[in-house]
């Protein structure tokens, strides 16, 4: 496992444009959101340690803003980039059944061919993106600063990150995610 930090400095580019399958058999599009106000894109896969320490908080945020007086203004996206022949526990089949088992709230999409994640440049799992009403980019970084031990967060970077997009405004500070390298195809 090789630890990446997000590559920071693309704010306010636009989100690129994809057409992926879902562990519900759907395809998807960027344009498959478009009545969201704020959209979370969350490069991830199902091996991952880092990925794993955070997946409930993922969950958390989503089911918050669905159930709140909020529930059609955000939408998350979990898109797999990693290579599944080397890496079988990432694969449709495993994809779903921890949709299943985690009861994930957001449609989890499989990036095949990798484009996406190139095109995103995207380097780690968990690497987070979140875009704004006009889709461009307002936020890239962290969930929190303590991704081993939720109880010992302090400052709740993507939270905050989610509700200043609502409102069109950057976060001012955003620090690097870090994970997993993604698991590219040779």
């Amino acid at each position: 496992m090789a630890l990446m930090h997000s590559k920071m400095g693309l704010l306010e580019s636009s989100a690129k444009d994809f057409d992926l399958l879902g562990t519900d058999d759907q395809r998807y599009t960027l344009d498959s959101f478009k009545d969201k106000k704020v959209l979370v894109i969350v490069f991830m896969c199902n091996h991952c340690p880092y990925v794993k320490a955070v997946l409930q908080r993922l969950i958390d945020l989503q089911n918050e803003w669905l159930t709140d007086w909020k529930d059609s203004a955000v939408q998350f996206i979990g898109i797999n980039p990693n290579d599944t022949v080397k890496y079988p526990d990432d694969s449709m089949e495993n994809m779903k059944k921890l949709v299943s088992e985690k009861k994930i709230p957001f449609p989890y999409l499989l990036d095949e061919t990798q484009e996406v994640a190139k095109a995103y440049q995207a380097v780690c799992t968990p690497d987070i993106f979140v875009y704004g009403v006009e889709r461009t980019l307002l936020y890239q970084g962290r969930i929190d600063d303590d991704w081993q031990d939720p109880d010992k967060v302090t400052r709740y970077d993507l939270a905050e990150a989610i509700q200043m997009a609502n409102d069109g405004i950057v976060l001012e500070e955003q620090i690097p995610s870090m994970g997993c390298s993604i698991k590219w195809k040779e």
